[in-house]
């Protein structure tokens, strides 16, 4: 009886973290997401991983890719977080983004955790994009 106990607190712990690693990773897209709306390309730069980082440079050009080749996430209206996964060590939050014409767009955000949290490590747009919502 004590070790289905131990196990019982064990899932329960283990669920716990799962949730809270949603919820701060959600909290990272999330709030990039929100500087990308504020057209603070600056600070939606810090969310980005250290290699992302090192591609684009400079915040300004990370802006032009953006606001280039992810016009729903530099403007949603509507963010909604789908699935959260863990696939050889890597975690992928999926993202549903309805755009300001009502497009239906599916994303999934690759994430690192570092020393200093969570950090996004690309995105790619998935088959779902130009559904109607």
């Amino acid at each position: 009886m004590r070790k289905w106990m131990i196990g019982v607190a064990l899932a329960a712990s283990m669920a716990g973290s799962a949730w809270a690693q949603g919820a701060e990773i959600e909290g990272v897209i999330g709030s990039q997401i929100e500087a990308f709306k504020a057209d603070n390309f600056s600070q939606a730069f810090e969310f980005a991983s250290p290699s992302i980082r090192g591609i684009f440079r400079t915040p300004e050009n990370f802006g032009r890719m953006v606001t280039q080749g992810y016009p729903m996430v530099w403007r949603p209206a509507e963010v909604t977080y789908l699935e959260l996964r863990e696939e050889n060590g890597s975690y992928w939050q999926m993202v549903q983004i309805v755009d300001a014409k009502g497009r239906v767009h599916v994303l999934d955000y690759r994430m690192l955790e570092t020393e200093a949290g969570w950090k996004i490590n690309g995105v790619q747009l998935l088959e779902s994009a130009g559904i109607s919502a």
